[in-house]
């Protein structure tokens, strides 16, 4: 008698497979039970297959990648292979890093630090001060002096940081960030007038409900100074292209009437400490140096304007040893140029 075969005529499952592949790293399928068919556990190129796509994608779902070279931050190329089918995708691979904080506080006084940069304006900063003892009387002041001969700067909570002389205008924002012990700093130049209507409160605000935001600008005697940069990396052999669009904008900042996101802004802005201290300023630029913070920082930081945010300007008064050195002559003018193009690789730049 005939042995009867009871499976003869029913097709056989064709496997499914699908192949992975990558350069600095090593895959892995994470608890591999008996009679999953994978290949090449802990090496560059993986194969895994079965006659089941929901089998083949739980084991796709317990794929795991592990560098074999150590980067601070680096990625990996993907090689997906299925059938006749190919895609590529990335993998970025990042050290972990260790969070920086703050303690809020219950006050403005322990969440913003007030820095300012003075070269032979004591006059100037000495106004400034008091305006900002006339609202804020416990606020920490940071004053970073550059001035050929120094004078004393008295007042509470007051930290008053002398440096060589003509240093310059970066090396003291430098200086200045550097001794700020609260989450944010508010910059303002020495010779600004805090008015009622310069509320830092209504910064903080803003910047505690976006915390992707990290530079957050005012407007000075009634002008929103801010502008875009449009950047072209152009070629290796020639370099990029960058332009500054005066007034320009991205979008509309939501939730918040006349604020825009931008590149740029003016003398007056809120900030991150942590976020800008990433960026610094460059000491090379002891003259002339504002949108060059903003070209360091393009892609970096997250910036806005707000109309409303406001704080006045001193009358200007001529002083002759002052303006010797804030002036930039076409040398020093020529120099700052050239340092750009060859820094940031450019062939064409327009302020």
């Amino acid at each position: 008698m005939a042995q009867c075969d009871w499976y003869k005529g029913v097709p056989k499952l064709n496997p499914k497979e699908v192949s992975l592949r990558v350069k600095s790293g090593v895959l892995s399928v994470d608890d591999v039970l008996d009679g999953e068919q994978v290949d090449g556990q802990g090496q560059s190129e993986l194969s895994i297959s079965s006659s089941s796509l929901t089998q083949l994608n739980d084991l796709l779902s317990r794929v795991t990648y592990t560098s074999t070279i150590y980067r601070v931050k680096t990625k990996d190329l993907v090689l997906f292979s299925f059938e006749n089918h190919e895609a590529i995708f990335p993998i970025l691979i990042r050290r972990p890093s260790v969070p920086v904080l703050y303690d809020p506080g219950k006050d403005i006084n322990s969440q913003v630090t007030i820095i300012t940069k003075t070269f032979l304006r004591y006059k100037e900063l000495n106004v400034l001060i008091q305006s900002i003892r006339k609202f804020y009387p416990n606020i920490k002041i940071i004053v970073a002096d550059d001035s050929l001969k120094p004078e004393p700067v008295s007042g509470n909570n007051i930290e008053h940081y002398i440096m060589p002389p003509a240093q310059g205008w970066f090396a003291g924002r430098n200086l200045a960030l550097s001794q700020v012990r609260t989450k944010y700093f508010l910059w303002v130049d020495d010779d600004f007038l805090f008015l009622k209507e310069t509320r830092i409160e209504s910064f903080v605000e803003i910047m505690e409900a976006i915390p992707e935001l990290d530079v957050l600008g005012g407007e000075v005697s009634g002008e929103q100074f801010h502008f875009i940069l449009e950047y072209d990396e152009g070629d290796e052999e020639e370099g990029g292209c960058l332009k500054r669009i005066k007034g320009g904008f991205h979008q509309p900042l939501s939730g918040y009437n006349e604020c825009f996101l931008v590149d740029g802004v003016v003398n007056y802005f809120l900030a991150r400490t942590e976020a800008v201290r990433r960026i610094g300023f460059d000491p090379f630029l002891k003259r002339v140096g504002h949108t060059e913070f903003f070209i360091d920082a393009l892609g970096k930081l997250l910036v806005a304007s707000c109309k409303g945010l406001s704080i006045g300007h001193q009358t200007h008064q001529a002083q002759n040893e002052y303006d010797l050195y804030r002036t930039q002559g076409k040398l020093e003018e020529k120099r700052k140029l050239a340092h750009h193009f060859f820094k940031n690789y450019l062939n064409y730049i327009k302020y």
